[in-house]
């Protein structure tokens, strides 16, 4: 489970930083999409069928699935913020700083099976 900065290591490739991290998850991400620190924000947006408040800090989103397994969960303004690959969950938000469990309940189901 890779949130924010956990979401760019995952990542397959990153359009805007040449580095290769873990690159387990099929996805291109863009680093701080949204901005400078002054451009955190939260907002209010599906995830996996449920609405969720996001947080977004220096946050980065999915330009692109490369893979058809590959489960978009969440987007905001057309920018994919959350997907599910196999074992893998990221997102670009920070579940932990609001006091919904939404998104690490989903999490837990998915490594219990259910």
């Amino acid at each position: 489970f890779g949130t924010c900065a956990g979401l760019i290591l995952l990542a397959q490739e990153v359009s805007n930083d040449d580095r290769k991290n873990f690159c387990t998850l099929p996805v291109r991400v863009k680093r701080n999409a949204y901005g400078r620190q002054l451009g955190s924000f939260s907002c209010k947006e599906d995830f996996a069928g449920r609405e969720i408040t996001q947080v977004f800090i220096r946050a980065p989103y999915i330009e692109k699935v490369l893979d058809d397994e590959c489960e978009v969960l969440s987007q905001h303004e057309g920018f994919i913020t959350a997907v599910r690959y196999k074992n893998q969950l990221a997102a670009a938000f920070h579940p932990e700083l609001t006091e919904d469990r939404t998104v690490h309940q989903y999490f837990l189901d998915m490594i219990s099976g259910k």
